[in-house]
């Protein structure tokens, strides 16, 4: 499959306000940790900034290198490896979570069921595949899956229903599937089968542990001072963010089920934690996917990294 173009339609969400949160200066060293189609990477790159972009998408990556540009080193890993694969410290991180547009923009790719395609969604195009998991794991699980992922407050009658369907190949078929078991009807406002394709895709690209161990990468990787931007498009996202730094700069104990308890601290890792910034009104109508962004940002202190075990 060729690269999608890095002029693909794809406006940055919340740049300004990431930048700004960044502070980049002539010099400084970022980590653009889903790089994407480049739009904060260029954004730091205008202010002098040297940046290390970061995609686990080949496509992503392809397209990065045909339009490199100076100052900017691309590599292509899960930005949960940043600590790993990037020599530290660096003077900022940003994370722009999930799916990109020039993904869901792609039939082939199959984040979408808005034209049809190979029911996959992998976003290293790699290992386990949407296919596979609604063809393999049990009722229950699934039921789990979209429960959890995806809000669906009727996920063991969708569940039921993808089983007694098996095989299942498309996303077409797929959506179909999770349709005629909610009775939907065409003039609903909302197809229920975006419920459906959020919680599998975030479970076949295990995005929730990934922000987890990117977060706690990050936080190992930035020097005293060093800025993060994290922009979330789901709650479950923006709950894990925004527990993540309450408990690193000590405003709140104890853990949850995907950030569990890191352990005792002796000091703060973070500092100066921002409320949620959301688009404003002009952003939202130049780029209707800013309506559900939500920014988090904090500095880094001097304090060490808290432990954290790696998780699968």
């Amino acid at each position: 499959m060729s690269p999608f173009p890095i002029d693909a339609p794809h406006i940055p969400v919340l740049l300004d306000e990431v930048v700004a949160a960044l502070a980049p200066v002539a010099g400084a060293v970022m980590i653009d940790a889903t790089f994407g189609a480049g739009g904060y990477t260029r954004a730091l790159l205008s202010r002098g900034a040297r940046v290390i972009a970061l995609d686990r998408d080949p496509d992503a990556i392809a397209a990065g290198r045909a339009a490199a540009d100076e100052g900017m080193t691309l590599i292509q890993a899960e930005f949960s490896t940043m600590d790993r694969v990037v020599e530290a410290p660096v003077d900022g991180v940003t994370m722009d979570i999930g799916v990109s547009s020039m993904q869901l923009d792609q039939a082939g790719r199959g984040f979408s069921f808005q034209a049809d395609g190979p029911l996959d969604m992998r976003m290293s195009q790699e290992g386990l595949s949407a296919a596979d998991f609604v063809n393999e794991a049990d009722e229950a699980e699934i039921a789990d899956v979209l429960y959890h992922y995806g809000d669906e407050p009727k996920s063991r009658r969708v569940a039921r229903a993808i089983v007694a369907a098996r095989p299942l190949t498309r996303t077409g078929e797929l959506a179909r599937v999770v349709r005629k078991a909610l009775g939907h009807k065409p003039h609903d406002k909302k197809d229920p089968a975006t419920r459906a394709f959020q919680a599998i895709r975030i479970h076949v690209n295990r995005e929730l542990g990934e922000l987890a161990d990117g977060l706690a990468a990050a936080e190992r990787i930035l020097k005293p001072g060093g800025r993060l931007a994290v922009v979330t498009f789901h709650s479950l996202e923006d709950r894990m963010v925004k527990r993540f730094l309450r408990e690193r700069s000590g405003a709140t104990p104890g853990g949850s089920r995907h950030l569990p308890q890191a352990g005792v601290a002796t000091q703060p890792s973070f500092a100066k934690v921002g409320r949620g910034v959301r688009a404003g009104e002009a952003e939202v109508a130049r780029n209707p996917r800013a309506r559900s962004a939500t920014l988090r940002t904090a500095e880094r202190t001097a304090a060490p990294a808290w432990h954290q075990e790696a998780r699968a």
